[in-house]
């Protein structure tokens, strides 16, 4: 029952996104809220940006769901035909109902940054700017909601590493979303990785989540799959990047009986190999070109592919497949039981990233 509720979940969001892009479409293009080519970016034809507020209002609404409900059947009692025929998800009710505090407590810290997105599409705050909001929802979910890593390093390392991690991983899926399809497809895998993790952990919280979060992104990529009809735009990216973050935070990597327990806390950083790996090197290259490392360009990984002759759903594509390749090993690494396979999945996806690195350097025509 619990496998056919995960599914109901999934194809429910992916049906609302769906429907909202298109909203969403619609009303961009009469309200004159469109992305106008130029500068660095490659579209040529000025395309609708309230994409992100589709994929955001389908994760606000159905994320709520579940809690509220949860607190109205633990409040009122459960429903006779829940009882009846679907007996294991009713005796996870307490649990919803006490998820909907912290649930609450993410969604307003994910809210603010979704307002941000949207001031910026419209007027471009500004790299500053937008970094100060991400601390802010950063420390906001630390504080209200109890969100941290590294525990047992202390709380003045935890709470500073939980805020780092964070605003790491929404300026990564900011940063990523620089191409067609590119940003929601990598969540999607990111996202997909998670729920499976959850669900062999039995985390129902962090895999109803992660359920919504994966078919609000698959929903809006049917019209963001290039060529894109509709963008997310900072609006979608901030948002997107922080809630992966927090659910990585919270995901347990450790299975019962504790092996793998000094792995299974680098999950997420393999999980989001590839995402990090284009913020770093696109950070290092306007770096060493003396140029500001937040100002955006094309320089980009997803770039980088495509001025050595891929197509741009080409280019997407490997990347996906590079990142597919990424969270499986980060997906077996909390299974491990000792050293040596913990290393080889750490090997894999260094690897990997060499083997991307060495296909940037190579030239249209295979000379160096």
């Amino acid at each position: 029952m619990i496998l056919w509720a995960i599914l109901l979940a999934v194809l429910g969001s992916f049906v609302f996104s769906y429907l909202a892009t298109s909203v969403s479409k619609r009303l961009a293009v009469r309200i004159g809220w469109l992305d106008q080519p130029g500068q660095h970016k490659a579209h040529a034809q000025p395309t609708p940006l309230l994409g992100g507020s589709a994929i955001f209002m389908t994760i606000l609404l159905l994320g709520l769901l579940p809690p509220v409900l949860g607190r109205i059947w633990a409040a009122w009692g459960t429903p006779d035909w829940l009882t009846r025929w679907a007996p294991s998800l009713a005796m996870h009710i307490p649990g919803a109902s006490a998820t909907a505090p912290r649930a609450l407590g993410i969604l307003a810290c994910a809210t603010l940054l979704h307002i941000v997105g949207l001031v910026d599409d419209r007027r471009h705050l500004g790299p500053w700017s937008k970094l100060l909001a991400q601390i802010i929802a950063a420390v906001g979910v630390v504080v209200l909601c109890d969100v941290r890593v590294l525990r047992f390093a202390g709380a003045g390392v935890s709470i500073t590493a939980t805020v780092f991690w964070l605003v790491l991983i929404t300026n990564s899926f900011n940063f990523l979303d620089n191409m067609d399809g590119l940003a929601a497809g990598v969540a999607a895998i990111c996202t997909a990785a998670l729920l499976a993790v959850a669900l062999s952990m039995g985390q129902w919280f962090i895999a109803g989540w992660s359920c919504v979060l994966l078919g609000a992104l698959l929903g809006f990529l049917r019209h963001n799959f290039p060529p894109a009809s509709i963008f997310m735009g900072d609006a979608g990216s901030l948002p997107l990047g922080f809630l992966l973050g927090v659910l990585t935070c919270l995901t347990t990597y450790v299975r019962p009986g504790g092996a793998g327990v000094l792995y299974g806390v680098f999950m997420p950083i393999l999980l989001t190999a590839i995402p990090l790996y284009d913020t770093f090197s696109v950070i290092w290259i306007r770096l060493r070109e003396r140029r500001h490392p937040m100002i955006g360009d094309r320089k980009h990984f997803s770039h980088r592919l495509t001025a050595r002759g891929m197509t741009t759903r080409t280019a997407v594509l490997t990347i996906y497949l590079c990142t597919a390749c990424t969270v499986i090993a980060a997906s077996l690494l909390c299974y491990v039981p000792s050293p040596i396979p913990a290393a080889m999945l750490a090997g894999q996806t260094l690897l990997i990233l060499l083997v991307i690195a060495m296909l940037e350097g190579t030239e249209k025509n295979g000379s160096q």
